[in-house]
């Protein structure tokens, strides 16, 4: 095992929302009995998109001992579950991140997904 970053998950602040899963495309997060949870380490890339999606802040990225990120296991686990991506839509047109990159932010307490056509208003008005 090496010492890498990784998602963490408070159980305590979850509410069981599920708005974590789809963007993590890897498909290392799940829900299970209300709560979600990093089901395979190894499929964990410690980037984080799933960090501003939690309305509760019950996500952050640690550095710990964990096993190897797995690129072969993530592909193999998006074929097992072809269904399991969700493209994240821009709040503000609607456009998809398989059309624009889209990028999570916080605005008014609300996670959302901006495009980055659309970040510069929301940044200057």
């Amino acid at each position: 095992m090496a010492r890498r970053q990784i998602v963490k998950i408070d159980e305590e602040k979850c509410n069981g929302c599920g708005v974590c899963v789809s963007p993590c495309v890897e498909g290392a997060i799940t829900i299970e009995n209300g709560k979600a949870k990093v089901k395979n380490e190894a499929l964990c890339d410690g980037a984080g998109f799933c960090i501003g999606t939690c309305p509760q802040g019950a996500l952050s990225v640690e550095t710990r001992e964990a096993p190897d990120f797995d690129e072969s296991a993530v592909e193999e686990q998006v074929k097992q579950n072809p269904g399991s991506y969700l493209p994240q839509v821009c709040f503000n047109c609607g456009r998809n991140e398989d059309q624009v990159p889209v990028l999570p932010c916080r605005r008014e307490g609300k996670s959302i997904w901006v495009c980055t056509k659309c970040l510069p208003a929301l940044i200057h008005g």
